[in-house]
């Protein structure tokens, strides 16, 4: 099975500058003509920052972890405890290495944590026209329970479908 040679560690404080230069790799291949590149690039500079992500990472409730296949960073996760729900903020994984059963492999990690936290479901947002994703989230156990429109400033919105699984 491809996956066995997939690692999934929790993300170090020095791994943080290859998340941010993974992330905007990953963004401006998948994200243009689901949204626009000033969009992107708002997004990439308002989520991905040294200071968020270190924040983030000490915080009691947030985690984030990273992918490795053959000792390089291919993907990433962060996920928050809500409640009784894990909130599944990011999941992203390089385009060279999709559709090989890593991007379900990293929602299984994800559910992993979840269930060992005490929480009862992993709830996402997934932009509406993000088509590759719904579908594989829909083949990993998600549904849409509800569609949501959030202004984030700078004169852009998300307009999403909240997705989750029950575990």
């Amino acid at each position: 099975m491809a996956s066995e040679t997939l690692r999934i560690l929790p993300l170090g404080e020095g791994d943080v500058a290859a998340v941010i230069a993974l992330a905007g790799v990953i963004w401006r291949h998948h994200y243009p003509g689901i949204i626009s590149m000033e969009q992107i690039d708002y997004m990439l500079a308002q989520r991905y920052t040294p200071a968020i992500i270190l924040d983030q990472m000490q915080s009691d409730s947030a985690w984030w972890d990273q992918a490795l296949f053959g000792g390089r960073m291919i993907g990433f996760a962060q996920y928050e405890l809500h409640g009784r729900s894990m909130k599944l903020d990011k999941l992203y994984l390089h385009q060279d290495f999709q559709r090989q059963g890593y991007g379900g492999r990293m929602l299984a990690d994800v559910e992993d944590a979840a269930r060992r936290r005490g929480a009862d479901a992993v709830r996402l947002n997934v932009n509406k026209h993000n088509l590759k994703s719904i579908a594989a989230y829909r083949k990993n156990g998600y549904e849409v329970i509800e569609t949501v429109v959030v202004d984030m400033g700078g004169g852009y919105v998300m307009d999403d479908y909240v997705m989750q699984k029950a575990l």
